[in-house]
């Protein structure tokens, strides 16, 4: 997978959501709607829930779904150390076919960390689980 910086991520999300949501039924919409509630603050903080979030898509090897909980993780202000131990936990689970995922990762966390919250940069990025 080619490196994408956070603004080109966040400005292709947003496009591809609205896509989705021109053709979205109530099935769709409803379960869009649950996987943002999910990571709202609860019993569990925000910033846990998106660090479980980010080792559930290490695992799953799903790159748009660790960069979305990499963003969401830098607006919760997650530091390094945290970040680096949530991603051991991922490689633990994950086994040795995570590593590449985990090398792109901390690629878009140096860039998140250098260029900022890259839906700060966009307009009308999409809102959903925003």
């Amino acid at each position: 997978m080619a490196h994408q910086h956070p603004k080109e991520f966040w400005e292709e999300r947003a496009r591809l959501n609205a896509l989705v949501f021109r053709y979205a039924g109530q099935a769709t919409k409803r379960f869009f709607r649950l996987d943002s509630q999910v990571y709202e603050e609860g019993a569990l903080p925000r910033k846990t829930k998106e660090l479980m979030g980010l080792v559930a898509s290490l695992v799953l090897r799903c790159d748009d779904c660790i960069r979305y909980h990499l963003v969401q993780c830098y607006r919760s202000q997650v530091s390094d150390p945290e970040l680096e131990e949530a991603m051991a936990i991922g490689l633990i689970v994950g086994g040795s076919i995570v590593i590449p995922h985990l090398r792109r990762a901390w690629q878009f966390w140096e860039d998140l960390k250098r260029e900022g919250d890259p839906s700060k940069s966009t307009e009308g990025h999409g809102g959903i689980q925003d």
